[in-house]
């Protein structure tokens, strides 16, 4: 396979395991009525902060270009790794389902916690078991998702 055709493929497969992420996540905040994190605006405003470029807007729109600008960060994180996943795979990898999905959702909650936590946004070693059980499950919905769908993209 070429490496642009694993890319690709791989952008698909993250797109949609992201699409899984973030089902899950909404599920999860709706079984336990919690509000939705707000970490990812954090991080937008973290970066706007230590970057020459500003986000426009008055009190009413700036939040909403932050809020959408957070979210874009997160489709970006889990594209982002799903493509690198492809790649790794025109490359030679090929992984089972099972830990093919393993190193998918790992790949996807460090593409996303790891600027946050570089940026001081968030410190894992502080969360609780129910943050952590709130993170990882639908990290594990991603890798699940994009490592079937990889799989069958590049007919593995």
């Amino acid at each position: 396979m070429k490496l642009s055709t694993g890319l690709l493929a791989g952008a698909a497969a993250g797109a949609a395991g992201t699409t899984a992420l973030n089902a899950a996540t909404y599920l999860d905040m709706v079984w336990r009525g919690r509000p939705a994190s707000s970490t990812p605006e954090d991080t937008v405003e973290k970066l706007a902060a230590r970057s020459p470029l500003t986000i426009p807007g008055d009190s009413d729109t700036r939040p909403n270009r932050v809020s959408g600008l957070g979210a874009l960060t997160g489709i970006l994180a889990g594209v982002g790794a799903g493509a690198v996943l492809g790649v790794a795979q025109a490359a030679g990898w090929r992984p089972r389902l099972l830990p093919g999905a393993a190193v998918a959702g790992a790949a996807a909650l460090l593409a996303g916690n790891g600027p946050m936590t570089v940026l001081g946004v968030t410190d894992p070693r502080s969360w609780s078991a129910a943050d952590w059980i709130s993170d990882v499950l639908p990290h594990l919905a991603y890798g699940t998702v994009a490592a079937a769908v990889l799989n069958r993209l590049t007919d593995r």
